[in-house]
């Protein structure tokens, strides 16, 4: 099951790393091999609210994450992605962002930190409408339920997240105005920039969330008709737009797993530039990291594990709040990569840790009139 869930990866990571070593000895062997690591720590959240994601689909959805996805996501987010950064900010054609990588490293990565802010505000407004359209929901389980059920009770005012999102954005930005021209810097200007990349993230979240909540509402509409009356709807051909619907509904949710698969790359990008500007091994290091990435959320899926641990969705919305954060903190401030990737790692931990306490003290107690609800009460943090 290991090998057939990762076995890409680790063929991956084998030509990758020898890619390394033929491109620029051991020293970019080590480099590559680094950029792996801190790429799986920042994006295992990701893996695990993938996971959520995919197991709605099947398997024949689950195989296009795996290969048109992972294209998507290690040449467009982690080899593309960048040079589009520098030819949009720098207003310049590709081709030149191309040579720029290549022959001017350091220019190149000058040329991306300078567009960091905007990147950060697409991104953390992306991400930050995720964190609050989860922690505003009513759920039966909850983790952290002294914080969760008061929040449950506050999403039940209309359009309140997209509200919360709009005035973080507008603080952000102010923020990132004022302190740049008190300072004389050279960023204050780009205040409207950071505005307008908020608002394009936050309306991606709505448009694309939207169409695939749309559609799976239609999917799960169609299938309880079809258990209805399956022989009445086999003898019309319903059984045809029952499958073409399903693919619109997968197609939207591939959609908004591409999207959100960007949005947490964002963070692995700009923190690579701190190890490496050489264009090559960022994209063999970041690559490699997000084929594990790739076959960890596969993993989990088959394996049931969401099921069997059931605050580790928690853990990672509240990873992708603390990500939003961190994003926008970093239009103004610097924030160690570390940092960054130690968060999402503590709260997913945590959260592993609190499902496996509550696994126990519901076995333990099991048998017992009335036990399931003093072991749920009682495993939470």
């Amino acid at each position: 099951m290991v090998l057939k869930t990762f076995g890409w990866s680790f063929a991956v990571t084998a030509l990758g790393l020898v890619a390394a070593v033929l491109f620029g000895g051991w020293t970019a062997f080590g480099i590559v091999a680094i950029l792996s690591i801190l790429e799986i720590s920042l994006s295992f959240d990701n893996a695990v609210v993938n996971a959520g994601i995919l197991k709605k689909m099947n398997a024949f959805w689950q195989k296009i994450f795996l290969t048109v996805g992972i294209l998507i996501a290690v040449f467009g987010m982690r080899l593309v992605f960048p040079v589009v950064i520098v030819a949009v900010s720098a207003s310049m054609g590709p081709i030149e962002a191309v040579k720029l990588a290549l022959n001017d490293k350091d220019q190149y990565q000058q040329l991306v930190t300078d567009a960091h802010p905007s990147i950060a505000a697409f991104g953390g407004m992306f991400l930050l409408m995720i964190f609050l359209d989860f922690v505003f929901e009513d759920r039966d389980i909850k983790w952290l339920g002294w914080l969760e059920r008061p929040l449950a009770k506050l999403g039940k005012v209309d359009m309140l997240s997209v509200c919360i999102a709009l005035v973080v954005l507008l603080v952000s930005a102010m923020t990132f105005a004022k302190n740049a021209h008190q300072h004389g810097g050279t960023h204050a200007d780009k205040a409207e920039t950071v505005l307008i990349s908020g608002v394009a993230g936050l309306i991606t979240y709505l448009i694309v969330g939207g169409l695939s909540s749309y559609f799976e509402d239609k999917l799960e509409e169609e299938e309880e008709r079809e258990h209805e009356a399956e022989e009445e709807a086999k003898a019309k051909g319903k059984q045809v737009s029952v499958i073409q619907l399903a693919g619109k509904a997968a197609f939207f949710m591939f959609l908004y797993l591409e999207v959100l698969d960007a949005s947490f790359s964002f963070d692995g990008v700009i923190g690579a530039f701190a190890v490496t500007n050489d264009i090559v091994l960022m994209a063999l290091g970041l690559g490699i990291g997000a084929m594990y990435v790739r076959s960890l959320t596969v993993y989990l899926v088959r394996q049931g594990t969401l099921d069997d641990y059931v605050y580790l969705e928690h853990g990672a919305h509240y990873a992708i709040g603390a990500l939003a954060g961190v994003l926008l903190v970093t239009i103004q401030f610097e924030i160690h990569e570390l940092i960054t990737g130690s968060i999402g790692v503590i709260l997913i931990g945590a959260s592993f840790w609190s499902s496996v306490r509550r696994n126990k003290a519901l076995a333990a107690a099991e048998g017992q009139p009335g036990s399931d609800e003093k072991a749920e009460v009682s495993s939470g943090v």
